[in-house]
C-alpha cells in the first residue's frame, strides 16, 4: 500500500541519494501532445534543496521536452525506482522551472549544487517546487546491479565549444515534438 509523505524528510533524502537513476515526466497542457518521461543519472547531478525543493542539471540531449513543458504548463514528476534491496518507487509530484544557462539566475542555481561534475554541456537547472511526496511498493521493479556511470555525454559535450552549444540549442532544442518553444 502506497504511503503520501508531508515533506521530503532523512529517510527519504537518504533513499533519493542512494539512487543512481531517476525518471522526470511532463506533459503539454490540454488533451493534445505528447507525455514524456526521461531517464536521468549521473552522480553530482541532483540536490536536495530543501523539505519540498529539489533541482538537477538538465544538459544538452536529444530533445527538450522537459524545458518546454514547464514553460507551458509547470507540472512535473520525477519518479525514484529501488533496483535493489528492498523494493521501493518514489514520487515527486510538484511545479516546476528551468533557468537556462543563458540567464543571469544560472550561476546562483548553479551554485546550490554542491559538487556537480562537469558542467561543460548544461543548458538548465531545472528545480520543483515539490507538493506531493508520495511511494508504492515496487514490488515488479526487477533486481539489478549498478555496474557504473557512463561518460558519453560528458564526452559527447567535451568536443563541443560554447559556441557550438549555442547552435546545437538553436537548431536542435528550440521547440518540444509538439512545436512549444523551449527558451
Amino acid at each position: 500500500m502506497g504511503k503520501v509523505y508531508p515533506e521530503i524528510d532523512a529517510r527519504l533524502r537518504d533513499f533519493i541519494m542512494a539512487q543512481p537513476l531517476f525518471f522526470v515526466a511532463s506533459a503539454p497542457s490540454g488533451a493534445e501532445g505528447h507525455v514524456n518521461v526521461s531517464p536521468k543519472g549521473m552522480r553530482g547531478t541532483f540536490v536536495i534543496l530543501g523539505p519540498h525543493r529539489v533541482a538537477y542539471l538538465d544538459y544538452h540531449g536529444s530533445g527538450a521536452e522537459t524545458i518546454a513543458h514547464l514553460r507551458d504548463n509547470g507540472r512535473i514528476t520525477l519518479m525514484f525506482c529501488s533496483f535493489d534491496g528492498p523494493p521501493k518507487i518514489l514520487r515527486l509530484h510538484g511545479r516546476g522551472s528551468s533557468v537556462a544557462v543563458t540567464e543571469d539566475a544560472f550561476a546562483s542555481r548553479l551554485a546550490e549544487f554542491p559538487t556537480p561534475p562537469d558542467v561543460h554541456g548544461v543548458r538548465a537547472v531545472i528545480t520543483v517546487e515539490v507538493e506531493r511526496v508520495s511511494d508504492s511498493c515496487g514490488y515488479a521493479v526487477p533486481l539489478m546491479d549498478f555496474r557504473a556511470e557512463r561518460d558519453l555525454l560528458l564526452t559527447s559535450h567535451s568536443r563541443r565549444s560554447a559556441d557550438d552549444l549555442v547552435t546545437y540549442r538553436a537548431t536542435r532544442n528550440a521547440a518540444s515534438i509538439d512545436g512549444l518553444p523551449v527558451f
